[in-house]
C-alpha cells in the first residue's frame, strides 16, 4: 500500500469513527428503552421521545454545522461537538427524570451530527473524481460497523451494569473521539475559502442551495431510500422483542445482516468508482432494493409468523442497495456547490435527518404493529424514493449540463 493510500485509508478510519456519534446514540440504547422507560415511570410512547427530540436537535443543527465549519474551518467545529457530546452523555448518565433526559438528548442531538457532515466536506476539501468517491465508500463501509456493534454493547452493558452505564460509555467514546482528532485531524479548509458567518449571508447560501430543483430531487430520493430501512431502527424494541420473541442482547441479529449489506454495498460503490458510471451504479442499487423489499412483502404474506432468519435477510439486501446509491448522490450533490460543500452537506443531512424523526416519532409507532405494515411502509418509502429519483433523470435529460449523472 502506497503512503497516498495509507494516509486516505487513515483519514477513512477517523472520519468513520466521527460519523459513529449518531447510529450510537441512537442504538446503543435501544436495548434499554423499555427498562429506562420504567425506571422513569414513563409509558413506551413517552419514552420514544427520547429519540424523537434527539432526531430533531440533530436535524436543525445540521444546517449550521457545515456553515460554521465553511466559516471558521473544519477542525474547531469537529474538537467542539466531540467534547460537548461527552458532557451531554455525562448528564443522561445522571438524569433521574424523562424532562431531564430529554433536554441531555437534545444537547446530544445537537452535537451528534458533526462528525457526518463535517467530514463529508472534509473528503471534498481533499479529493475529487472517484478517489472522493472511494474515500467516500471507505467511510461508509468503516462507519456501517456502528449499528452493528452499537445495539450489541448496550444490551450487554445494560445487562451487566443497568442502563446509565450505556451513557457513560457514550461519554468514553465522545471523550476518545475529542483526543483523536485533537492529535490527528488536520485543517483541510484554508482561511482563503472561508465564508463570512453573517446569518444574511447564511440565509443566501441556504436559498441558493435549497431552492435548486435538481438539489431538491436528489436529496429526497436518498431520504426516502434510507427511511425504509430506518423504519426498523425505532421499531426494534417492539419487531425483535415481541414480533421475533429475541432478547435485548440479540439485536444483533437485525442489526448485523443490514449492517453487512450496507458495508457490502459500499465495498461494491468503491470497487466500482471509475470503472462504471454514477448512473448505472444508482440503477442497480435501486434493482437491489426493489427485489428486497418485494421479497420481504412475499415472505410476510405467505407467512403465519415472522420468523428467523427470513424476517431479517430482506434488510441486508436493501441496504446493501441503499449504500450502493447513496455515495453517488452524496458526491453529486456537493458537486453542484463547489464552494458550499459544507452548506450542501448540511442542507442534505438536515432534511434526511427531519424525515429520520418524522418516521420515529410517526410513522414507526402506526407500523411497527406487524412485520407485514413494517413491509408495506418500507415498499412505499422506496417508491417514493426512486420516484424522485426518476423526476430527476428527465428533469436533467432535459438541461444541458456537463454532468447528467445519477
Amino acid at each position: 500500500m502506497s503512503s497516498s493510500a495509507r494516509s486516505h485509508f487513515g483519514l477513512a478510519i477517523l472520519l468513520a469513527a466521527l460519523s459513529t456519534l449518531g447510529p450510537f446514540s441512537i442504538d446503543t440504547f435501544l436495548p434499554a428503552m423499555p427498562a429506562i422507560g420504567a425506571s422513569l415511570a414513563v409509558s413506551p410512547l413517552q419514552m420514544q421521545q427520547a429519540l424523537t427530540v434527539y432526531l430533531f436537535c440533530y436535524a436543525v443543527m445540521m444546517l449550521w454545522h457545515g456553515s460554521i465549519s465553511d466559516a471558521v474551518g473544519r477542525r474547531p467545529v469537529v474538537l467542539a461537538t466531540t467534547l460537548l457530546f461527552s458532557l451531554a452523555s455525562i448528564g443522561c448518565a445522571l438524569s433521574d427524570s424523562l424532562g431531564q433526559l430529554l433536554l441531555f438528548r437534545a444537547l446530544q442531538g445537537l452535537c451528534g451530527g458533526a462528525g457526518l457532515v463535517v467530514g463529508r466536506a472534509i473528503i471534498r476539501d481533499k479529493l475529487d473524481g472517484a478517489a472522493a468517491q472511494r474515500l467516500m465508500s471507505q467511510v461508509t463501509m468503516l462507519f456501517s460497523l456502528s449499528p452493528a456493534i452499537a445495539p450489541v454493547v448496550g444490551g450487554w452493558l445494560y445487562g451487566a451494569f443497568g442502563w446509565h452505564s450505556i451513557f457513560v460509555f457514550m461519554a468514553v467514546v465522545g471523550l476518545a473521539l475529542f483526543l483523536m482528532c485533537w492529535f490527528g485531524l488536520e485543517e483541510t479548509h484554508g482561511h482563503e475559502a472561508r465564508q463570512p458567518l453573517k446569518a444574511r449571508y447564511l440565509l443566501a447560501n441556504y436559498l441558493q442551495v435549497g431552492r435548486k430543483r435538481e438539489f431538491q430531487l436528489l436529496t429526497a430520493a436518498v431520504s426516502f431510500n434510507f427511511a425504509g430501512f430506518f423504519l426498523y431502527i425505532p421499531s426494534a424494541p417492539v419487531f425483535l422483542l415481541q414480533h421475533l420473541h429475541l432478547k435485548p442482547t440479540q439485536f444483533l441479529w437485525m442489526f448485523g445482516p443490514a449492517v453487512a449489506g450496507i458495508m457490502f454495498g459500499a465495498y461494491l460503490s468503491g470497487r466500482m468508482a471509475g470503472f462504471v458510471s454514477q448512473k448505472d451504479i444508482v440503477s442497480r442499487g435501486y434493482a437491489l432494493m426493489f427485489i428486497a423489499a418485494a421479497g420481504n412483502l412475499a415472505y410476510n404474506l405467505l407467512a403465519s409468523q415472522a420468523s428467523m432468519p427470513w424476517a431479517v435477510l430482506p434488510l441486508a439486501l436493501y441496504t446493501t442497495g441503499m449504500s450502493l446509491v447513496a455515495p453517488s448522490i452524496t458526491l453529486t450533490l456537493m458537486d453542484q456547490f463547489p464552494s458550499l460543500r459544507g452548506t450542501t452537506s448540511s442542507l442534505q443531512g438536515f432534511f434526511q435527518t427531519m424525515m429520520s424523526s418524522l418516521v420515529a416519532g410517526l410513522i414507526a409507532p402506526l407500523v411497527w404493529g406487524s412485520p407485514l405494515s413494517l413491509a408495506l411502509a418500507m415498499t412505499g418509502m422506496l417508491l417514493a424514493g426512486f420516484g424522485f429519483r426518476m423526476a430527476y433523470r428527465r428533469r436533467v435529460d432535459r438541461l444541458p449540463s456537463p454532468s447528467r449523472e445519477p
